[in-house]
């Protein structure tokens, strides 16, 4: 199969080309080195030392005797987008390349703008792209669990059927984004649903929970192939930043009573879905939703995990309530479904000691490339006041 991973050299992407490229697929990466250009302006890097994307593929090469194919560039340029399309004719596009980072997205009017450009200018030039050049081609594309919020109900894949005044029909999940970088994400799936029902596209939206890990198998063989591991109050999901913190001393940062409740799975779990997602494609003019994710915690929950798990193999943890920079209830329903990845045959990796320890592990190894000032959170959601028209920031100077 060829396959086209947009947002190829990132934490997932990378990992992901391997994966099908072990497969024999014929594997194409995108991408144009954003998140690294975002880390060299924050004076913050990856945990794990990565390489060049050229090296890595070379290294690849070398372990596995297979090639990855790379075109650098961004997709919010049509021209180029249109390019790569033509000339690979992907049979499926796994799509990562976006601006990930919800604090990101709320530090400034100019990060605001650039997450909604970059995510939706470059969906939708991925979409006419599709529509020119490989109308039959089955996208799958990474989307979040924060499009739904946190509504008082129970939360379906996608869809809920509704009865309104004696009708009913189905229709998509309403959606409560709690930052600009989430509503990005719900224009993306509305932009991809109406594709699939004008135009005749076929696409999978997976609704992410929050990943953790630091491995999979593929970058297991050498640590030339490692993928990137952030830990910063940026980039950095929850769990990856309370098992850096642990490792080096500082306090896990709990933000304020820390209820709030969220989906969460392993990296190798994100593989294995996007796998599934694959070889089981949707249908032409189908817009599928699997929210992806394989438990559910409280971010209470995940400290003590960690906690109690780096106190068993000699770390000494405190943690500590940390003032919630963000506008969330922090106490409130969490019931999501998760299904369908589940009948296509995913069996997850759970979230245990054993796993955490193996982080611990990994992370003891780069101890010494931390950067502490980048760990406390200094993004706020509602600044109170405004630098400019832009949405004010309480940095460290």
């Amino acid at each position: 199969m060829r396959i086209l991973i947009l947002g190829g050299d990132g934490y997932l992407g990378w990992p992901t080309a391997m994966r099908f490229s072990q497969q024999g697929h014929e594997v194409t990466v995108v991408d144009n080195f954003s998140r690294r250009r975002w880390h060299l302006a924050q004076s913050t890097d990856s945990l794990t030392p990565i390489l060049p994307l050229e090296d890595r593929i070379e290294a690849w090469e070398e372990v596995s005797g297979k090639r990855v194919e790379a075109r650098i560039g961004s997709i919010e340029d049509a021209e180029f987008l249109d390019e790569v399309v033509a000339e690979t004719l992907p049979e499926t596009i796994i799509h990562y390349g976006e601006q990930p980072s919800a604090p990101y997205s709320m530090r400034s009017r100019q990060a605001a703008v650039e997450t909604q450009q970059t995510n939706v200018i470059g969906t939708l030039n991925l979409l006419f792209s599709m529509q020119s050049y490989v109308p039959d081609a089955h996208l799958i594309k990474l989307g979040t669990m924060g499009e739904y919020g946190t509504p008082n109900i129970d939360i379906e894949e996608g869809y809920i059927e509704i009865e309104h005044n004696g009708r009913k029909d189905t229709l998509p999940f309403p959606k409560l984004p709690g930052s600009l970088y989430h509503c990005s994400k719900v224009h993306d799936s509305t932009n991809i649903h109406f594709a699939t029902r004008i135009w005749g596209l076929r696409a999978t939206d997976l609704n992410q929970g929050v990943v953790y890990g630091i491995e999979t198998d593929e970058t297991a063989l050498d640590p030339r192939l490692a993928t990137r591991f952030d830990y910063d109050e940026t980039f950095g999901t929850v769990l990856n930043r309370f098992c850096v913190q642990a490792v080096v001393g500082h306090p896990l940062t709990v933000y304020g009573g820390g209820g709030q409740t969220r989906g969460y799975l392993n990296i190798r779990d994100t593989l294995r879905c996007v796998e599934l997602a694959t070889l089981n494609p949707a249908d032409r003019g189908e817009f599928r939703v699997f929210n992806q994710f394989t438990e559910q915690f409280t971010v209470s929950e995940l400290a003590d995990l960690v906690a109690e798990a780096a106190g068993r193999v000699g770390f000494d943890v405190t943690i500590e309530s940390f003032p919630n920079p963000r506008v969330e209830l922090e106490q409130h329903y969490y019931n999501a479904s998760n299904q369908k990845l589940l009948d296509l045959g995913l069996e997850p990796h759970y979230l245990g000691e054993e796993l955490v320890h193996s982080m611990l592990k990994e992370i003891d190894r780069y101890r010494e490339r931390v950067i502490f000032r980048a760990i406390t959170p200094k993004t706020k959601w509602n600044p109170g006041e405004l630098e400019g028209g832009a949405l004010s920031v309480a940095r460290e100077t």
